[in-house]
């Protein structure tokens, strides 16, 4: 006999991964299972599965079972971090929620329930590559104010799921990982910047115990969100566990006076049988299905900032431009120093028109030179923000975002424009759409370059409203400027998230171009976000960020899986280093449709220090593979590399790409394949077993094309 439905029960899934709810008669639904897609279920199987997890009485508990809900607080039975907190004349939020609406399809459901004065609207829904988006929204549809303090999605992992993997970092060292235990209790990981910031989690990961780049089940969570952020995890000695992830809300941030509503960032989450490479598919897919997702090859670029700083002089400029066009850069991009009074970075943010002293003509010089040599043109800005030496402070004081008795410590000596104050942004979009007007701009560089401290709009803490405005003035530029591209940078890598990528069309990975630094803050970006939307470029030899020299090959190699450039002033090139240039460049143009569109696959290399990244072609017969060593490692002969993601029914040749690899060793006697130019094996081979490769001494690189025959 089929046990009989306590609830109506239903199954949501797409790519592989699944979602099981339980909508009771009143209240909200109860999620019994989300990962691995256990296939089509009858509607008895479906009852019996929701019979088989009934929750259990204990003794020293509640005298009923309780569901474990999608917003889950004490009302509930819920002894964990509550899904909505806040309160309401002075009493906490514990809605009894009852559903008025509830719409499905096969990738999920919406609902809409109303409870103490709240009216609820809720989506849980896979996208086509299994990537489930959750959002919340709340309506005041009561008489008086509703006070929020938290709205967070959550789901339930299972025990198994007992390992936790997620970043930390600072200026120039951003997405540091860090792995742990998952030990018992209620854990909030918050962040209080004000922007996403360099020590963001990122994601945070739940796995098996032992989970790896290609191995172990995981289940991950990101907050689409470029603010202030809470990553939670709840392990809870009544056999419940949650992952999720939420807005952190600031007290008297968010008050809903009658009628208003607030909807909270999406959260996104990503389940993978195929440890974290198998996550990150499933989000790299997403993102490139997204409609505004570039669909042109990602232009080289020339970065000036590392090559003039502050120096803006015509002359200099026009001959790096002039050495730019001529080793195939596409895209020519100005940095800091071209406005008025800006030849340092203590003053003049806020006055954005161009400095008649170093540009009598305006940049009409440079532009029409640049895109007389067939580049485009780009421009460095930072809108958010205005120094307290410039004359649009000493003209709008109270623009600065902070308390009203005082101003926030400076950083960088520089403070926050509150573009939440309407005369501040219809400020900074009439100067922005003036220029771009103006000039024939096809890209911004929009940095943001501190943090927010004392945030205060209105009387009120005024994170929320800052990232709303900055959101909304991309978004009318990008309206009345449909072809200028945006990248997201933070002083680096500050603000990387999907939630301004949903604005801007890449993000800057990190302001260190330390190809070394680079190969970690790279590998585990490349976690969240697919390579064509990183920025990397080519730097000095010797990084102003670690004082580190590497060679040229190095410093190439390392920008191939990323939206690639150039800062350094390459005017002082040897015609040698020119034509390395040129070579790499030619290269890039030639690879960029496969490491823009194929699935990346990463290892942690032959051993300790070492790092494979790959990318391999939806029909597995192309493949690209860079091998880097960071740093000594314990084998004194290298094992053999294998080569992961291939089809193992075809025959491969693997040939080395010379002028991308940085392959000094310490071999005596050269790789015999290597040296006779190329092998061919099978995919099986390849994958199960491998080739041996140099033994590459540190900081250094090789870099291997793969191609069926």
């Amino acid at each position: 006999m089929p046990t009989p439905s306590r609830r109506d029960t239903a199954r949501f899934h797409a790519a592989g991964s699944a979602l099981i709810v339980a909508f009771p008669g009143d209240g909200l639904p109860e999620v019994l299972h989300w990962g691995a897609d256990p296939g089509p279920l009858s509607g008895d199987a479906l009852a019996a599965l929701d019979a088989a997890n009934a929750r259990q009485i204990t003794s020293s508990a509640l005298d009923i079972a309780w569901p474990l809900t999608i917003l889950p607080t004490e009302r509930d039975g819920w002894q964990g971090r509550p899904g909505l907190a806040g309160s309401a004349a002075g009493a906490p939020l514990l809605p009894g929620w009852e559903t008025r609406s509830v719409e499905r399809d096969e990738r999920g459901f919406s609902l809409i329930a109303e409870g103490a004065g709240l009216r609820l609207e809720s989506e849980l829904r896979f996208d086509a590559h299994g990537v489930l988006r959750v959002t919340h929204r709340v309506h005041n549809i009561g008489d008086g104010a509703v006070a929020l303090s938290g709205l967070d999605a959550t789901l339930p992992v299972p025990a198994r799921a007992s390992e936790l993997l997620d970043f930390t970092g600072y200026w120039s060292h951003e997405r540091s990982p860090q792995r742990r235990p998952l030990v018992f209790g209620s854990f909030a990981r918050e962040t209080r910047r004000g922007r996403t910031g360099h020590d963001s989690p990122l994601l945070t990961i739940l796995g098996e115990p032992g989970f790896s780049e290609r191995r172990g089940e995981v289940w991950g969570v990101h907050l689409a969100w470029s603010g202030d952020s809470v990553y939670r995890t709840d392990r809870m000695p009544e056999g419940a566990s949650l992952l999720g992830a939420g807005e952190l809300i600031r007290p008297g941030e968010l008050v809903l006076e009658p009628g208003e509503s607030f909807e909270a960032p999406a959260a996104l989450f990503s389940w993978s049988a195929e440890g974290l490479d198998g996550m990150s598919a499933r989000l790299h897919g997403m993102l490139r299905a997204r409609p505004h997702h570039p669909r042109t090859p990602r232009p080289v670029m020339l970065n000036t900032w590392e090559a003039v700083y502050f120096r803006h002089e015509l002359a200099p400029l026009v001959a790096l431009a002039d050495a730019a066009a001529e080793v195939g850069v596409e895209r020519f991009v100005l940095d800091d120093g071209w406005f008025r009074g800006r030849r340092s970075d203590n003053a003049a943010l806020g006055d954005w028109f161009v400095d008649p002293e170093v540009w009598p003509e305006g940049l009409h010089p440079i532009v029409d030179h640049v895109r007389g040599l067939g580049m485009g043109f780009g421009l460095w800005v930072e809108p958010e923000m205005i120094s307290p030496d410039s004359d649009l402070a000493r003209s709008h004081p109270d623009w600065v975002l902070g308390p009203a008795d005082h101003d926030p410590r400076t950083w960088r000596e520089q403070q926050v424009l509150d573009l939440a104050r309407p005369e501040a942004y219809a400020y900074v979009l009439e100067r922005f759409d003036a220029l771009l007007t103006e000039y024939p701009i096809e890209f911004l560089k929009w940095d943001q370059n501190r943090d927010l401290l004392e945030a205060v709009h209105a009387g009120r803490a005024g994170v929320d409203a800052h990232t709303r405005a900055t959101y909304a003035l991309l978004d009318e530029l990008r309206e009345r400027h449909p072809g200028v591209e945006i990248e997201s940078c933070a002083s680096g890598g500050g603000r990387i998230d999907l939630g301004i990528l949903e604005h801007t069309d890449r993000v800057w990975g990190s302001d260190t171009n330390d190809p070394v630094e680079r190969s970690r803050i790279q590998r585990w970006t490349e976690a969240l976000i697919p390579p064509e939307l990183i920025g990397s470029h080519v730097g000095p030899e010797t990084a102003h960020t670690t004082y580190r020299w590497t060679d040229l090959r190095l410093r190439m190699a390392m920008t191939l899986f990323a939206s690639a450039g150039i800062e350094t002033d390459i005017t002082q090139f040897t015609p040698g280093e020119r034509a390395q240039l040129a070579e790499w460049i030619a290269e890039y143009k030639r690879l960029r449709p496969l490491v823009h569109a194929g699935e990346l696959v990463h290892e942690r290399g032959t051993d300790e220090g070492c790092l494979l990244t790959g990318s391999v072609s939806a029909d597995r017969r192309w493949a690209l593979y860079r091998l880097v060593r960071e740093e000594m490692g314990e084998w004194g002969l290298p094992p053999a590399l294998t080569l992961p993601g291939l089809d193992p029914s075809l025959t491969y040749r693997v040939r080395v790409i010379e002028p991308l690899s940085a392959a000094k060793t310490r071999d005596v006697v050269p790789v015999p394949w290597i040296a006779a130019g190329e092998i061919e094996l099978p995919g099986s081979v390849l994958g199960a077993i491998g080739v041996r490769t140099p033994l590459l001494a540190p900081a250094s690189a090789l870099v291997l094309e793969v191609t069926a025959v």
